[in-house]
């Protein structure tokens, strides 16, 4: 499953940005097949190969050919390799179309070049939409899920309060440097990430209960999509309140960016797991602290630059 607790990713949930695309080059490949398999001839002389010696047989077997991609593109899971299925059977085709037309002249030219030309623009449509399944595939391949709690000495409401007031988060997400709210439910994000770049976000609340849970996702186009749900549950025998954090997003480098991460200290769980501590120590005590055994990330850098408790720097 590609959600997050129902929370929609648009770039990682459908199987391409656009999924109505690959599905109507399978309809026009089923169309395209079963003209080819039921007339032949009639394809034949419409295209201007119908003088051609091997015509009989390698029309049907183009149109087999089609109905099979068709078929892989409408009612398959994974259109990314059917897409590129007929990427490949369009190349053939401008080939066997290139020696057609060296070979003729007059009407049958004029036909086989209206063909070519037509193969070429369903060839791009093709190429496009092999590309966003590709990129789609590969976005589903990088996604990271994580799902950790805490619990805190506070009320449900009280929680709530302090993390729907999202300027508040930069006090505790130590990788977060600054966040821009631009009205109720759309802010501007700005982190930290390996290797000391910055990465910068839209997101939204896309669904809020209050005291109960929050739910956000990336606006679309962002370079590291990612969508969550925080919830705020009472704990069990009135001891407060656990804050329960699931989140998803791909990183752009994948299991590679996330190898590199952790030699800085910033793999991704970990990550989390500190924010969370740190969230806890805000809210009970007002600040955050840093000692040896305060949470500050797990790199070697950071280990040695933690220092006896004290309020941590601009999170006030």
């Amino acid at each position: 499953m590609n959600r997050i607790d129902g929370v929609l990713l648009p770039e990682l949930d459908d199987p391409a940005p656009d999924p109505w695309l690959p599905r109507a080059l399978g309809w026009l490949s089923l169309v395209l097949g079963a003209g080819a398999l039921a007339a032949p001839g009639h394809l034949a002389r419409l295209t201007g190969v119908d003088d051609a010696p091997a015509a009989p047989a390698i029309v049907p077997a183009i149109g087999a050919r089609e109905v099979g991609h068709g078929l892989g593109l409408v009612l398959g899971r994974r259109p990314a390799g059917w897409a590129w299925t007929r990427v490949a059977g369009d190349a053939m085709d401008l080939a066997l179309l290139g020696r057609a037309m060296a070979d003729r002249c007059g009407e049958r030219r004029r036909r086989v070049a209206f063909t070519t030309a037509a193969v070429a623009g369903i060839t791009a449509l093709d190429l496009i939409a092999a590309t966003r399944a590709s990129r789609a595939r590969r976005a589903r391949g990088r996604l990271i899920r994580i799902d950790l709690g805490v619990t805190v000495n506070r009320s449900p409401a009280e929680a709530y309060r302090f993390w729907r007031d999202i300027e508040n988060l930069p006090r505790f997400m130590s990788h977060v440097e600054s966040i821009r709210a631009e009205d109720l439910r759309r802010s501007h994000w700005m982190a930290r990430g390996p290797a000391g770049r910055h990465i910068e976000w839209d997101a939204e609340i896309v669904d809020d209960q209050p005291n109960r849970s929050i739910a956000w996702r990336s606006m679309p186009g962002t370079r590291v999509p990612n969508a969550g749900r925080v919830r705020f549950v009472p704990a069990p025998g009135d001891r407060g309140t656990e804050v329960r954090v699931q989140l998803g997003y791909a990183p752009p480098a994948g299991s590679l960016g996330r190898a590199v991460a952790k030699l800085f200290g910033e793999e991704p769980e970990q990550q989390v797991r500190d924010d969370l501590r740190r969230f806890k120590q805000v809210l009970e005590t007002g600040d955050v602290v840093r000692s040896e055994g305060s949470p500050d990330g797990i790199s070697v850098r950071q280990q040695v630059m933690q220092r006896p408790a004290q309020p941590l720097p601009g999170r006030r």
